[in-house]
């Protein structure tokens, strides 16, 4: 964890579901009650995607739930959020997307020095065989640290 770093919630499903090409960080675009709810965790993005439009990244099914000490002035929980990214990463990610099976998916979102920020990976869906590979990868290596440890125990 990087200096001044606090995560707020990671997407693992996605690392499981997804074969991620490359990361980047963006800024997002927030309203004064949806940063306090972000602060507080209360966000849910296991579905949740972008889109670029108009030369523009939006994350869709990003849920950030009304912040409960608000007044009648809360937010909209569903609406989409734009992503502060450069002109020449957003053609870039543009590229890349219209090639077949490629998607962007957010990995993660948390704060640095304040802001909050997402973490957008460039995933490429996997087959079910690669997910059983995963899955197999995992419990030999499992079984490999257990062996081991008991090996150090006695």
């Amino acid at each position: 964890m990087g200096e001044g770093k606090k995560i707020i919630a990671q997407n693992r499903k996605a690392r499981f579901d997804y074969s991620i090409e490359e990361s980047m960080e963006c800024g997002i675009v927030l309203e004064g009650t949806e940063v306090k709810s972000v602060k507080a965790g209360t966000i849910s993005f296991n579905d949740s995607f972008a889109l670029i439009e108009n030369n523009e990244v939006w994350v869709q099914n990003f849920h950030i739930n009304e912040y409960s000490y608000s007044s009648v002035f809360n937010h909209d929980p569903d609406r989409k959020k734009k992503l502060l990214l450069h002109k020449e990463e957003i053609k870039r990610l543009k590229r890349k997307v219209d090639e077949k099976g490629y998607t962007l998916i957010p990995l993660e979102f948390y704060l640095k020095e304040g802001r909050v920020k997402v973490q957008l990976g460039l995933c490429k869906g996997k087959k079910q065989f690669d997910k059983r590979n995963d899955i197999k990868e995992r419990d030999v290596n499992r079984d490999i640290a257990r062996e081991f440890r008991k090996g150090l125990e006695g």
